[in-house]
């Protein structure tokens, strides 16, 4: 729809759904990770870039301590207190802005009730991050109408938090951080245990385009938390022969050929994709910047396999749609994006080629599964701020 558009239509639902009043519009992208899946947890590194696909949030902010929401998506109405934050399970998506409230004021901050409509056009639960998106933006709400300043980095962190101890899912930083400090044209180099960041250039000539398989998952209900599980066992487990080791970050590959016998099959498994990935993740945004695109090829291609094979959350409709790109005009790079068990696939493309490498996926795609699938064609997008 377009960012423009989506402020225009938050302001004028929330003057109908509020009685006229005139909002505050704030907005947060979504993201696609180039590289780098299931790294962020496990302290490691993370190439995302935000795209130009959004959550928008209008508010208005009252004198009670009431918050009112409005989501145009559901279609549905919710509120809660400031002073008793409770779950909506009728109104699941609500949830994510408790949680933020909940995290703002853990953090000691004194937040003001407000009204807010909730607009956007990040597919849900495609992994393209539609809820990290909701959180910067409902967080950078919040403080705006408290009259309060954060730093990005920290408006991430208690984003962070909110996902993890209010929704309950184990995710890691890497989403929030982009979401708020996304820039345009760039993709962010990401150190998830010490949250510096490097802008790394998308190459001139080269497009994002994000495939969606059409397969819908739920990280609390899928294998998310349980990947998560398996590789702080791994690190346990490495600790009595590696020594005083934080997290999967702290391992390399020739750890694993060395004492990979200490764990369990499964766990080595998963340990062996996210010490890779750490490795693909750096490999490729030297590339990058060096418009290295054989490099950038093969490590989305040994990226993917490594997802399929060893973290094991890709599925046919992923694999399906990678091979679909691989053999379409102008593919440079192709692989699943996002936790996986769904959801979308990143491709970098020579611009040039970008509309027959749509028709060509899209008619591969759905000759092999009945579906055609959604295909985006992003850039890459500045963070969370006041829009309009």
């Amino acid at each position: 729809m377009g960012l423009a558009l989506l402020t225009s239509q938050a302001a004028q639902l929330f003057r109908l759904q509020f009685a006229g009043t005139t909002p505050r519009v704030f907005q947060a992208p979504g993201r696609v990770n180039l590289i780098g899946e299931h790294t962020d947890y496990n302290d490691g590194y993370v190439l995302p870039a935000a795209i130009d696909r959004h959550v928008v949030v209008a508010v208005c902010a009252r004198e009670d301590r009431l918050v009112r929401l409005w989501s145009e998506r559901y279609r549905q109405h919710s509120s809660f207190e400031l002073d008793n934050i409770t779950r909506d399970e009728a109104a699941s998506w609500s949830n994510y802005i408790r949680g933020v409230a909940f995290a703002l004021q853990e953090a000691g901050l004194v937040l003001r009730g407000m009204d807010a409509v909730v607009v956007g056009d990040v597919p849900i639960g495609s992994g393209l991050s539609s809820s990290a998106a909701l959180e910067v933006a409902t967080a950078v709400s919040f403080l705006a109408l408290a009259g309060l300043c954060m730093a990005p980095e920290q408006v991430a962190q208690l984003c962070q938090r909110a996902e993890n101890e209010f929704v309950g899912v184990n995710s890691g930083i890497m989403d929030q951080l982009v979401s708020a400090l996304g820039q345009a044209g760039r993709a962010l180099l990401i150190d998830c245990r010490t949250l510096e960041y490097s802008a790394v250039p998308v190459p001139r000539g080269v497009s994002i385009i994000v495939c969606d398989t059409l397969v819908r998952r739920k990280l609390v209900s899928s294998g998310y938390n349980e990947r998560r599980r398996q590789c702080e066992e791994g690190v346990h487990l490495l600790r009595a022969v590696l020594g005083d080791i934080r997290a999967l970050r702290d391992v390399c590959p020739q750890d694993l050929v060395e004492h990979g016998s200490a764990l369990p099959p499964i766990v080595l498994k998963r340990c062996r994709h996210v010490v890779g990935e750490n490795d693909r993740v750096l490999k490729m945004a030297t590339a990058l910047r060096d418009g290295d695109l054989a490099t950038v090829t093969a490590c989305m291609a040994a990226s993917h396999a490594s997802l399929r094979e060893d973290y094991e959350v890709s599925c046919r409709e992923l694999d399906v749609m990678v091979e679909a790109a691989r053999s379409a005009p102008g593919c440079i790079g192709a692989r699943l994006t996002g936790a996986g068990f769904g959801g979308c696939t990143v491709n970098l493309v020579d611009t040039a080629a970008s509309d027959r490498f749509v028709r060509h996926v899209s008619r591969a795609y759905e000759a092999a599964m009945g579906a055609i699938p959604n295909i985006y064609v992003c850039h890459a997008s500045d963070g969370a701020a006041e829009a309009g």
